[in-house]
């Protein structure tokens, strides 16, 4: 999977919207203003941060050793960078999908209804 193909996947998803709040380089997606998978677009090869359960994140890290590490200059326990190029699709959307739940179950009542809203 490339960058644009997992840019593509973010932005189908409902309430997400794209930025660069940090700089030039780093491209965020947010859910109802709520970060949950971010790019540093400068990185070669082409990586991205998603939030993950924490013992998930261990376990991914075990089983993809290199290419699931820890979360680059984000909170190593609830965070995760992915290798683009060396995992399967699936298991990028898969995760990426995981990312988007996580953040969205940890809305609060109002910004649940502003979510539901958007249908």
């Amino acid at each position: 999977m490339n960058i644009e193909e997992f840019r593509e996947y973010c932005l189908s998803k409902k309430g997400v919207t794209e930025d660069f709040p940090f700089d030039e380089q780093t491209l965020v997606f947010k859910v109802m203003g709520k970060m949950f998978a971010l790019s540093g677009l400068e990185r070669t090869p082409s990586q991205v941060n998603l939030k993950c359960d924490p013992e998930r994140a261990i376990s991914l890290r075990e089983e993809y050793d290199g290419d699931i590490i820890a979360g680059y200059h984000m909170n190593k326990v609830h965070w995760n960078t992915l290798l683009l190029e060396s995992l399967p699709p699936k298991l990028i959307l898969e995760l990426t999908d995981h990312s988007y739940d996580l953040v969205v179950s940890k809305f609060t009542r109002k910004l649940k209804t502003e979510f539901e809203a958007l249908d």
